[in-house]
C-alpha cells in the first residue's frame, strides 16, 4: 500500500527548451499540480554543451522535487532527419537522469496524450494547454513547453488510476 502520493514528472524534451511538469496524485486520483517550467539550452551553445545543460538542471529539478516516476513523450517519426537526431539526443540525456535517479519511465504517444486531455487525439498545442490549466485549476500562463509537459505527467497520472482499478 503507497503511503506517500505518487508524484510524476512529465517531460516534453527539446534540444533547445525542455519542458518539465510534476503533478501529485490527489484526492480521488485527482492530479495537483506542483512545479512546471523550461529547460533551456540555446543554440549558441555547441551540441554537446546544450546535452550537458539539460542534463545537469534536469538532475537539480528530480532533486529538488523528488518525483517517483517520469513519464515521457515517446518518439514520433520528425520530416528533418537533423531534428529528429537532435530530439533523440535530448532525449537520452533525460532518461539517463531518470536512471541514475532511480525513476521508472513511462512512454506516451503524443496522440494518447492529447486524447486523454482533450478526448482528441489530434488536438493542437493550445488545446492542449487549456485543458491542462482547467484540470489543474492553474490560472497563471504556462508556456506550451511546461503545458506539454504537464499534460504528459496527467496522461500517465490517469492511465495509472485506470490500471491500479482494473487489479481491484
Amino acid at each position: 500500500m503507497e503511503t506517500a502520493p505518487v508524484r510524476v514528472l512529465g517531460l516534453d524534451p527539446g534540444s533547445q527548451r525542455t519542458g518539465y511538469g510534476l503533478v501529485q496524485a490527489g484526492p480521488r486520483g485527482r492530479a495537483v499540480f506542483v512545479a512546471a517550467g523550461v529547460i533551456s539550452a540555446p543554440a549558441s551553445l555547441a551540441p554537446p554543451w546544450r546535452l550537458r545543460k539539460i542534463h545537469q538542471e534536469l538532475c537539480q529539478v528530480i532533486e529538488r522535487r523528488q518525483p517517483l516516476e517520469m513519464a515521457v513523450e515517446g518518439v514520433f517519426a520528425a520530416q528533418n532527419a537533423r531534428t529528429a537526431i537532435m530530439l533523440g539526443q535530448a532525449r537520452g540525456v533525460a532518461l539517463l537522469a531518470a536512471a541514475q535517479a532511480g525513476l521508472e519511465v513511462f512512454e506516451y504517444s503524443p496522440a494518447a496524450v492529447k486524447k486523454a486531455l482533450t478526448g482528441v487525439g489530434r488536438a493542437d498545442k493550445e488545446q492542449v494547454q487549456r485543458m491542462v490549466r482547467v484540470v489543474l485549476g492553474v490560472e497563471e500562463p504556462l508556456g506550451l513547453d511546461a503545458s506539454d509537459a504537464l499534460a504528459i505527467a496527467i496522461c500517465h497520472l490517469q492511465g495509472r488510476a485506470l490500471r491500479r482499478e482494473g487489479m481491484r
